[in-house]
């Protein structure tokens, strides 16, 4: 028997956390031969776990499609703390990436939406997470109103198929609740969903997972940090001094030392007004400085300046994003800014320790 021919059987087990097999995941720590003996060592977040009897008998299915005269043994270890720590909920996802602002009303979710997209347009595999979920808009701007995530059952586990847009998955409680019913939630619930949204639904394996978080500081923000390793924070402001000094205090949540969350940069929304029959003139209705101002409070760059154009407010409302009209100049200014989120990702993962995920009590 070859150990190399057991592990790509073992490609056919499903990991029921992720959809992923249980190599790509990397739950398969060990496969070793002793005979007709095949041991196999797979590595779960809890002995507790559900769905470990079907995972056993369909590792032993697997193997005996090649190897019939194979006894399997599957043995189960419980992660370490100290790899819990940086363990993800969904490990085939590399990059998290937090979209987030001090209040309401900065185009925070245009944002996640183009920057989403336009990371996808330089060839990375890209999700989706919809967190804002007292004013969850992304089904608007991606167009998916009325659209209902599939079920999937996965070792006997209910999973969610996120939906696609523009070939990007994502989710929502936009399209899990009607969209004119208010979503009236508490902190339990609030992370109760954000944790489902990570340990229920089927991502694919992806180089970024853009979360579009709700405005200010609160239970979403630490469950998510709670939940999954951050590779860090985008932050939304307007140039107005107001916006600015309710932003800074979104950054410093995610730099609190028991938080620790990078910021990879900031990006000043509305910049200034620009009239479609006059493209070269800038109106800074909101005055200016404000992005360059919260970069260097954060110790980060700007990512870019978007302008305030009609075109973006009607992509937004019609679900065609500006980033995806190649000739509409503002989705420059939103390829720049993904362009330059791309590069600040390489640049904290090169220096920096991966993020920990937060244990309840540390926040």
């Amino acid at each position: 028997m070859e150990k190399e021919k057991i592990i790509e059987a073992l490609r056919q087990v499903r990991d029921p956390r992720t959809g992923q097999d249980i190599v790509a995941s990397g739950m398969l720590q060990e496969v070793s031969i002793d005979g007709h003996r095949v041991n196999c060592t797979l590595a779960v977040p809890s002995l507790q776990m559900p769905g470990k009897a079907e995972i056993n008998f369909a590792c032993i299915g697997a193997v005996a499609e090649i190897y019939p005269q194979a006894d399997v043994n599957v043995h189960f270890v419980a992660r370490t703390p100290a790899s819990q720590q940086t363990h993800s909920p969904a490990p085939q996802i590399k990059n998290i990436i937090a979209v987030a602002s001090g209040k309401g009303g900065v185009g925070k979710s245009t944002v996640a939406v183009n920057l989403a997209l336009g990371l996808q347009q330089l060839g990375a595999r890209v999700g989706l997470m919809d967190a804002d979920l007292y004013g969850p808009s992304i089904p608007t701007m991606l167009g998916l109103v009325g659209q209902r995530p599939k079920v999937q059952e996965l070792h006997g586990q209910m999973k969610m198929v996120p939906l696609l847009a523009y070939g990007m998955p994502t989710i929502s409680i936009g399209n899990i609740v009607e969209p004119e019913q208010a979503v009236v939630l508490r902190g339990p619930r609030l992370a109760a969903i954000v944790k489902q949204f990570f340990n229920d639904v089927l991502w694919n394996e992806l180089d970024f997972l853009i979360v579009d978080l709700p405005p200010g500081t609160g239970d979403v923000q630490l469950t998510l940090v709670q939940t999954a390793p951050v590779t860090g924070t985008v932050i939304v402001t307007t140039p107005q001094e107001v916006a600015v000094a309710d932003a800074i205090k979104a950054m410093n949540m995610f730099l609190l030392p028991q938080i620790n969350v990078p910021i990879l940069g900031v990006v000043e929304n509305m910049a200034w007004f620009t009239p479609a029959e006059l493209p070269e003139n800038k109106y800074y209705i909101f005055g200016q400085g404000g992005g360059k101002k919260l970069a260097l409070a954060s110790r980060s760059v700007l990512l870019g300046q978007i302008p305030l154009v009609q075109s973006i407010r009607e992509g937004g409302d019609t679900g065609k994003p500006a980033v995806l009209d190649k000739d509409n100049p503002v989705a420059k200014a939103f390829l720049e800014v993904a362009q330059n989120t791309l590069r600040q990702v390489a640049i904290r993962n090169e220096m920096l320790e991966p993020t920990r995920v937060v244990h309840l009590g540390d926040a």
